[in-house]
């Protein structure tokens, strides 16, 4: 038995799911991501995202550690003293852990992620990169896919626009992520609120759509800061010359993300198979970045469950060191290699130098 929300996986699973993960690093390499390579292990910190679900354990020294839970804050950290001027680009892929299991990772406590970080830039020439990267890690797995991408920015300005107390700004960033207009009319109700900050809250859940929600975000009375990210926006986009779905009421974490937030999804598959953003200031001066995960990927892409049978049954070593240089072969252990080939669906025998049909 297996602790629960961990995975056992055999072939062919085990290595469709090493394909996945050789394509997309393969793709950031090919766009000047340099790998890395990060610990499991790091320095318990009460003040990390995750903290409260962090597995947790205790060296021979009495130092608390914890099993690695995300990748970016820990790339972070771990960059910050070997940083210099410029632009850098990183990738990273690897186990991921965590003490209890999360809905939108099916509830795995052990699960793996492939991402990137593009660190030093900023603006929507730096965004249209990361976004056109979202895009081809989905056409790499060969999965249509929705890229759906929000503006937490915007709804924590108009919110700071608003003069909301702390726990009522709260309340209102939660109902307008859920799209809930009644919670969210009762709240605004019972506390002093500018008409035009009152105005732009009510209609930011239903920024929801196409190319035309940036015009109605527009005609909005938005704070300067809010504007600048809206034309901000709007740039990224014709820079990146690929359509996406727009939701402006995306109010998730707003305090971390400092311009875009997006999400991939796919027809049929309810959960997303990538996400990211900008968080330029909470970690890093200037950072945007996404993760994808692998096993939501093969979850999603449906891949066949039979194994892919070689292509040749070698009757002996020397045929099997001869022809493995080009085809995939298998050694033959037994005494009829031509059932046995049939049974499993290989299609050619080899013997020495001689390679032969089966038929």
């Amino acid at each position: 038995m297996i602790p629960e929300g961990t995975r056992f996986l055999l072939p062919p699973e085990a290595r469709l799911k090493a394909e996945l993960q050789g394509r997309l690093q393969k793709l950031f390499w090919q766009h000047g991501y340099e790998p890395v390579e990060l610990p499991a292990l790091e320095a318990f910190d009460p003040g990390h995202p995750l903290a409260e679900r962090a597995f947790k354990l205790v060296d021979k020294t009495g130092e608390v550690l914890a099993l690695r839970s995300e990748f970016t804050t820990l790339l972070a950290k771990l960059l910050r003293p070997h940083l210099k001027e410029g632009v850098h680009r990183f990738q990273y892929a690897g186990a991921l852990w965590l003490r209890e299991g999360d809905a939108e990772l099916g509830r795995l406590r052990e699960y793996t992620q492939v991402g990137l970080e593009l660190i030093g830039a900023t603006g929507p020439k730096a965004d249209a990169e990361v976004l056109h990267l979202a895009f081809a890690a989905l056409e790499a797995l060969g999965v249509e896919g929705v890229v759906e991408v929000g503006l937490p920015s915007l709804v924590g300005e108009v919110l700071k626009a608003s003069g909301l107390p702390e726990g009522a700004r709260r309340a209102a960033q939660a109902a307008i992520h859920r799209k809930n207009l009644p919670e969210l009319s009762a709240l605004l109700a019972h506390h002093p609120v500018p008409e035009g900050a009152k105005k732009a809250l009510l209609a930011l859940p239903d920024l929801y759509g196409g190319q035309e929600v940036l015009k109605e975000a527009k005609a909005l009375p938005l704070p300067p800061k809010a504007q600048k990210a809206l034309a901000d926006l709007e740039r990224t986009l014709a820079l990146l010359e690929r359509p996406v779905l727009l939701d402006l009421g995306m109010a998730r974490r707003y305090e971390y993300y400092s311009g875009i937030f997006f999400r991939a999804y796919t027809p049929g598959f309810g959960l997303p198979l990538l996400g990211g953003g900008r968080y330029d200031g909470a970690l890093l001066p200037k950072a945007a970045g996404f993760a994808l995960g692998v096993e939501r990927a093969l979850e999603a892409l449906k891949l066949p469950q039979a194994e892919e049978p070689p292509e040749v049954l070698a009757l002996d070593l020397k045929a099997f060191r001869r022809f493995a240089r080009e085809r995939r072969v298998e050694l033959f252990h037994g005494e009829d290699p031509l059932a046995y080939a049939k049974a499993k669906g290989i299609p050619y025998l080899a013997e020495g130098e001689r390679i032969w049909e089966v038929s």
